[in-house]
């Protein structure tokens, strides 16, 4: 498990600090697949993630998961539904065994006169804002190939760190349909898979499959994504 000076928003606080933020911080462990918060449950807590991996997912109308990212140690989650008082946006659940610090928000706004503190807490938020533009830009352009095609020339230890199944839902596709992808481009000689490793044989093509193939077939993809998550204006 991290320490709380390794997590980076409390690394740049003096020691007098740290060992206040020792003693008032519950640290909850959990075993994997255990639900953090749910979608729309509110807190007043901080939730800082101090050791293992933690998947954020919106539920669909039709009950379906939307995997919105993950995340590992160290890290804040959902920081700024704490911040503006309001329901957590997403249902946040463990993919391995883990552990949570939780901090009182009464407490930390204290720390805001830090400007260290503050500077790391808005490195935070933004990263969020990034990852969800890179999230809806990923949903509303990409076609499941591109997506997949994405995904392996930028992270393709992913594919030999989990099973099909996870990947898939990472990238809001059914098991099928990413089954299917991965034995086309297996055949067109793309890719192989041996000892459950990938190995991409052909990185222009995946590019190729990103630039032609990018655009979906939806009238306004937008509002399709919204409806997906259930998003109400």
């Amino acid at each position: 498990m991290f320490k709380l000076e390794e997590i980076p928003i409390f690394s740049a606080l003096g020691e007098k600090y740290i060992k206040e933020l020792q003693d008032i911080i519950h640290i909850k462990r959990f075993t994997k697949e255990s639900i953090v918060f749910y979608e729309g449950d509110q807190s007043d807590y901080l939730h800082i993630l101090m050791e293992g991996s933690v998947k954020l997912y919106k539920t669909s109308p039709k009950g379906s998961q939307v995997q919105i990212n993950r995340f590992a140690a160290p890290g804040l989650i959902a920081e700024f539904a704490v911040f503006e008082k309001e329901p957590f946006p997403a249902t946040c659940e463990f993919v391995t065994d883990g552990a949570i610090g939780l901090l009182h928000f009464d407490k930390l706004y204290e720390y805001l006169n830090q400007p260290e503190f503050s500077l790391e807490l808005l490195k935070s938020l933004t990263g969020k804002v990034s990852l969800l533009s890179a999230l809806v830009h990923k949903e509303t352009i990409l076609s499941s190939e591109a997506k997949v095609a994405d995904l392996m020339l930028k992270k393709v230890t992913i594919f030999n760190r989990l099973k099909n199944n996870e990947i898939a839902s990472i990238l809001n596709l059914t098991p099928e349909t990413f089954s299917r992808i991965l034995t086309k481009m297996k055949k067109e000689g793309i890719i192989k898979i041996e000892s459950h490793k990938l190995h991409i044989l052909d990185q222009d093509a995946l590019m190729a499959i990103i630039e032609n193939n990018t655009i979906k077939t939806c009238t306004n993809c937008i509002a399709d994504f919204k409806e997906q998550i259930g998003y109400k204006d």
